[in-house]
């Protein structure tokens, strides 16, 4: 167990597979109490069931990160029951990669909604926690597309991880006065399986970039070096790819 993790109450939005996933095996392992919170009830449920078997503490809750009453009500019930939250992690979203020219309003929503407005809604209903603790962590999940445009076929897609780098820096300048930090995770090719629900005419090209993907259990590590470090000490940024990716 790491003594910068034991007795820390995690909140994993999205953390029923991939990086959620190893993120909640990770630190489960070094002794904090974790909450994966996903709309696939029965994929956490499992989860849950292995972490515990392996006597390590966590629970799950049933959410659609969409809605802003889902995210309010697992926070408030881990807080009622715990005491405290000490960290959030906003990792569910998606990768729909399809031309602007393709005019698909529907998956531009899907992005939006669940890449952008489901990060903002985790921390809308986790910052008035950390505000009246005086201390929280929040953890965000971008892409290296939102460091460099994805395209063609990922405009929107970027425009959704542009937007959460852009939200984490914001928010650490706001928030490093009441010692609450942020970090901006940012990973590249990971086979978290995101890549198999990509949808649309340039889907292969992600497909063929991902035949170069890395375990989540390297983000995972990621993320335990940003929540171990000491109060005093905000990891702002992490990028965590493949030796070999070049985008």
């Amino acid at each position: 167990m790491r003594e910068g993790i034991k007795g820390k109450v995690v909140l994993i939005v999205g953390g029923a597979g991939g990086i959620g996933s190893a993120a909640a095996r990770a630190l489960a392992a070094d002794g904090a109490i974790v909450a994966v919170a996903d709309i696939d009830e029965k994929r956490s449920a499992l989860l849950v069931q292995q972490i515990r078997a392996e006597d390590r503490d966590a629970r799950h809750y049933n959410v659609d990160v969409t809605r802003k009453s889902d995210i309010e009500r697992v926070v408030n019930t881990i807080v009622a029951d715990l005491g405290k939250l000490d960290v959030l992690i906003n990792s569910a979203g998606v990768m729909l990669i399809r031309p602007m020219a393709e005019v698909n309003t529907e998956e531009w929503e899907t992005t939006i909604d669940l890449n952008l407005k489901g990060t903002l809604w985790g921390i809308a209903a986790a910052l008035p926690v950390f505000l009246r603790q005086g201390f929280g962590h929040v953890i965000n999940l971008g892409s290296v597309h939102g460091l460099k445009v994805f395209s063609p076929g990922g405009a929107v897609h970027s425009a959704s991880k542009f937007a959460i780098r852009a939200l984490s820096e914001g928010l650490r300048a706001e928030m490093a006065q009441h010692s609450i930090r942020v970090t901006s995770i940012t990973p590249g090719a990971i086979d978290s399986g995101i890549q198999n629900k990509t949808t649309g005419t340039d889907s292969a090209r992600i497909l063929e970039i991902y035949k170069k993907a890395i375990s989540p259990t390297a983000v995972a590590r990621a993320i335990v070096f940003a929540i171990e470090q000491p109060a005093e000490v905000d990891v702002n940024e992490i990028v965590v790819r493949p030796t070999e990716q070049l985008i």
